[in-house]
């Protein structure tokens, strides 16, 4: 058991049963009232948010989650399928995987880290940065090259965000899967 205070963002902590992810911690001394500390926290298994306050020795129990990394593998009506080196095979509804769906597209060989609570898969993480081809955007406005102009784009999975003004059809970019943000231009995946 760890106190309110000693928990940090990123850690897991173990509430009503279910594990939460810690997103944000700010602890507040004031006064004549004792020590708080205010959470934002995350459900790892239905995904709803919420903040709340504990006092500074509130005891809270750690958890620490198994990872693999995997690979996709396929997707089958809502069902999504990853495997490990060993060729395990690990199934996820797409609401599951809310956060990464719009990175996720046929053929790709990102590495990815699959999430365990007891002995079930319960997220998969993508790497930080990804690389992933743009289907459609407009030319470029000429003219318009004051600051950081930017312009919608849509990637092969139907994925929309903003690239910058100099991309075109084919490129290949960077994006911030924490973000779901461009980044900068890439290389072609070999």
């Amino acid at each position: 058991m760890k106190t309110a205070q000693e928990m940090k963002s990123g850690n897991v902590a173990l509430i009503d049963g279910q594990p939460w992810l810690i997103q944000k911690t700010d602890y507040t001394k004031s006064g004549r009232n004792s020590a708080i500390v205010k959470m934002k926290l995350k459900n790892l298994l239905s995904g709803s948010s919420t903040e709340t306050v504990y006092k500074f020795d509130d005891k809270l129990e750690p958890v620490i989650l198994d990872r693999i990394e995997v690979t996709y593998s396929y997707s089958s009506d809502n069902l999504y399928v990853f495997m490990d080196e060993e060729f395990n095979q690990y199934e996820l509804n797409a609401e599951d995987l809310e956060a990464v769906l719009p990175f996720i597209v046929d053929g790709m060989t990102d590495i990815c880290t699959s999430v365990f609570f007891e002995g079930k898969v319960i997220s998969v993480d993508l790497p930080t940065t990804i690389v992933r081809e743009i289907a459609y955007t407009e030319d470029s406005a000429r003219g318009d090259t004051s600051g950081k102009v930017m312009k919608p784009a849509k990637m092969s999975n139907g994925t929309e965000l903003k690239v910058a003004d100099f991309c075109e059809i084919g490129d290949w970019i960077e994006i911030d899967t924490r973000t779901g943000e461009y980044r900068s231009r890439a290389k072609a995946p070999a």
